[in-house]
């Protein structure tokens, strides 16, 4: 199964990224990459079990919501509407072709929808290289 980027749906600002891996191998990817990256999950929304509850059935769909204080807090204190987009969130879903995916806002977007300053965006700038990881696609390090 090959991964790719599928990009950002118009000026919606959500960029959606194929994973190579099945939903279960995905979610676990996730999770090792971004506890890598010290980021702490604040909630996982499992919408396929809730509606399995509910008598309902839809494709496997996890809503993870996840981040660092220290990075989120200063956007947050800059730009306090940035609190209805932020912890972050990564959107992980099964699609009737079996394709996983995993979908996320992008940091552009939320730094237009919200006025974040341009030097803070880089504290949410990171969200698009855990998913890519998550996703099979290779992510050079930076240079230290």
């Amino acid at each position: 199964m090959s991964t790719q980027a599928m990009g950002v749906e118009s000026e919606r600002g959500i960029e959606r990224v194929e994973s190579g891996v099945g939903f279960d191998e995905t979610v676990e990817r996730f999770e090792k990459v971004r506890a890598a990256r010290g980021m702490t999950v604040f909630a996982k929304i499992d919408f396929t079990s809730d509606a399995k509850k509910a008598g309902l059935e839809m494709p496997r769909m996890l809503l993870m919501i996840f981040g660092n204080p220290k990075g989120g807090t200063p956007i947050m204190v800059a730009a306090p509407s940035s609190a209805l987009d932020l912890p972050l969130k990564v959107l992980i879903s099964q699609g009737a072709d079996g394709k996983v995916s995993l979908s996320y806002n992008t940091p552009e977007y939320l730094a237009r929808r919200h006025d974040i300053p341009e030097e803070l965006v880089k504290n949410i700038a990171g969200i698009r290289a855990v998913v890519r990881e998550a996703a099979g696609i290779r992510v050079a390090e930076p240079l230290r």
